[in-house]
């Protein structure tokens, strides 16, 4: 099966850890492929989720004035095509992108301009997703969602939390989230990933999101699984990432499979296109060799994907009549 020819649907996927060669050598020609190749993209095991973060600062280090961040996401729509997408939520942190005096509101401003031009010159359709980060103290996780609100009727569609799940604890988000849900805001929370299935459950009971990115460690409690499955909560997998943050020894030890057998709604993502050096496509080639996935898995998949995207109801209609003829 050639699944770079499939329509995909791709949930998880972060702006500042995307950038390809190319547009790396546009902002800074001083980088060489081979010190890309080192800082840019994380070894096939790092020692852990932090010690794989670390690549990201390369990326957002190159994202400081509003023509950096049009080049970045211009690029990662190009990408997004290559790797047939229709379909796009993007993510990244827009606090990390004033150390060279732009504003919050410029730096969202200057992303959300380059997500108009990216679909009208790639036909890739694609919402936006802001993060606080759990390090941010409780000013700047309220800064972050207020963003949100305040590009409401923009290509923003919905509030993240990621980073360091292990390091730091989520009191500081708290009010953050309360907001969210008082004002109707779509969310996804990182969690499961650098902890177990307990920070999947704070995370359900402070922070209410309708999605979990990564979340695969559910799968050691199977309580948390039918809780999931009850709820229609969906979970964001990566698994190349999860390999690499050593979540999972080896990709025969994921819970990819598993997880899908249960029912519980999921998708397959890329997380990292640049630090975890993937597409879709090998991720999909990925799930087939190792779990003899087959069409009818990828379909689910992409039809769960886009039930639970941040979009309207028309686009959803829209991109599911698209998926199933794809498929055909």
């Amino acid at each position: 099966m050639d699944h770079a020819k499939l329509p995909k649907i791709e949930l998880h996927l972060h702006l500042d850890c995307s950038l390809s060669y190319d547009v790396v050598k546009q902002i800074n020609p001083s980088i060489s492929y081979e010190e890309y190749g080192q800082s840019f993209i994380a070894p096939p095991k790092c020692y852990d989720l932090a010690d794989y973060l670390r690549r990201a600062v390369k990326g957002f280090e190159l994202m400081q004035t509003p023509d950096q961040l049009k080049l970045v996401t211009l690029d990662l729509f190009h990408q997004l095509k290559a790797d047939n997408v229709i379909y796009a939520e993007i993510r990244f942190a827009p606090l990390l992108h004033m150390q060279q005096g732009m504003t919050p509101n410029e730096v969202v401003e200057a992303v959300n301009e380059a997500f108009t031009t990216g679909i009208m010159q790639t036909g890739v359709e694609a919402g936006l997703i802001l993060c606080t980060l759990r390090h941010f103290d409780e000013v700047q996780s309220m800064e972050t969602v207020q963003l949100v609100h305040d590009f409401r009727d923009t290509h923003v569609v919905g509030f993240d939390i990621a980073g360091d799940e292990a390091g730091f604890p989520i009191a500081n988000h708290v009010k953050a989230f309360e907001f969210a849900k008082a004002k109707g805001i779509h969310c996804t929370v990182h969690a499961g990933e650098a902890k177990g299935p307990e920070s999947v459950w704070e995370t359900m009971k402070h922070f209410h999101p309708s999605r979990i990115g990564h979340g695969v460690r559910s799968a050691e409690d199977d309580a948390l699984l039918e809780f999931l499955k009850n709820k229609n909560i969906h979970l964001e997998v990566c698994p190349t990432s999860n390999i690499q943050t050593n979540i999972y020894d080896k990709m025969e030890d994921h819970t990819a499979d598993k997880i899908y057998k249960t029912g519980v709604s999921m998708s397959i993502n890329t997380d990292c296109r640049t630090i975890s050096d993937t597409t879709l496509t090998k991720e999909y080639d990925i799930m087939q060799k190792i779990f003899n996935w087959n069409k009818e898995h990828f379909l689910r998949c992409n039809l769960e994907a886009i039930e639970h995207s941040f979009t309207s109801a028309e686009a959803k209609k829209r991109l599911k009549e698209k998926l199933i003829a794809g498929f055909e």
